[in-house]
């Protein structure tokens, strides 16, 4: 499996809702998200605006982070004869059962989430890096260790899908000065990160690193380890929200990975138009990302449109 960024997302819209576009739409397009968070609805608000752009009726679902309610989700747009699908997936599973529905349906199906290696069932994807992106992670604490022995905590997101992939290539990645004491999922919520952060705080107290899949569970791990005594612990992150910037030029956090949520969410609307009127275009586009410290703070991608 290849791997694209999915820190799970939408926004509160309800399942089936409508977002754009109309009757007389040209185009008709189920938007499938995994989960409710910051990252989703900027997802869902770059969706939205390139639907509205493209003249797109866009019908909008969420699955909760259910891989059940994710094959509903699929079902029910393909009963509402749906031209497409974009699917932003719970997990590995969901994905590959998903993609079997929609291909049975005659439905063209683009992700926002993991890529399989083969995409003869898949119009096209839009994806980020992932273990590339836990590689730069690692990277980072190489450098600011110095080579120094340091101690490094993961708090993952959700199992299955695009966490899996960042925690395998930060691992990999990872300086032979870096013992890795544990690994444990905040789900992508702050206080079940907060709880996580403060298991950590107690059994590595001479922790040096936390690495954190999302700004929003970074904040509830710079809670548990302020609240321990453990202010001098590093966190480096994921985002680069408005809130994970201000956090870097505070010096909560030491480092984030910056991608933009909304760029990801609206060119996935745009692709998916592009290859409904010409399938022999390029499948899968690579969405940036950059590595942001206080030294270059102003280089952000904006994260939410």
């Amino acid at each position: 499996m290849a791997a694209g960024l999915v820190l799970t997302g939408c926004s509160g819209t309800g399942e089936g809702d409508e977002a754009g576009g109309g009757a007389g739409a040209a185009t008709k397009i189920g938007f499938i998200s995994s989960a409710n968070n910051e990252w989703g609805s900027c997802l869902q608000n770059g969706v939205e605006s390139a639907a509205e752009t493209g003249g797109v009726e866009l019908l909008v679902a969420n699955s909760d982070a259910d891989a059940a309610k994710e094959t509903s989700n699929i079902e029910d747009m393909i009963a509402r004869g749906v031209d497409a699908i974009v699917l932003n997936t719970v997990s590995v599973d969901a994905m590959a059962g998903g993609i079997q529905k929609a291909n049975a349906a005659g439905v063209p199906i683009y992700l926002v989430a993991v890529v399989p290696d083969d995409l003869t069932g898949v119009l096209g994807a839009t994806v980020v890096d992932l273990p590339g992106v836990g590689g730069i992670a690692a990277d980072w604490i190489a450098e600011d260790s110095e080579g120094d022995d340091v101690k490094v905590a993961v708090i993952s997101g959700a199992p299955g899908a695009s966490s899996d992939y960042v925690v395998n290539g930060f691992t990999g990645a990872a300086g032979t000065n870096v013992t890795i004491v544990g690994e444990q999922p905040g789900m992508y919520n702050r206080g079940k990160a907060q709880e996580v952060a403060e298991n950590f705080a107690q059994s590595d107290p001479d922790l040096d690193y936390v690495f954190v899949l999302n700004e929003d569970m970074a904040f509830g791990a710079r809670s548990a380890l302020d609240a321990a005594g453990l202010d001098d612990v590093r966190i480096v992150t994921m985002n680069g929200t408005d809130d994970g910037l201000a956090a870097i030029e505070s010096g909560e956090f030491s480092a984030t990975i910056a991608d933009s949520a909304a760029n990801l969410g609206a060119t996935s609307i745009e692709n998916t138009l592009a290859l409904l009127k010409d399938d022999s275009g390029e499948k899968v586009f690579a969405m940036p990302t950059a590595l942001i410290t206080d030294s270059n703070v102003d280089e952000a991608i904006p994260f939410c449109g």
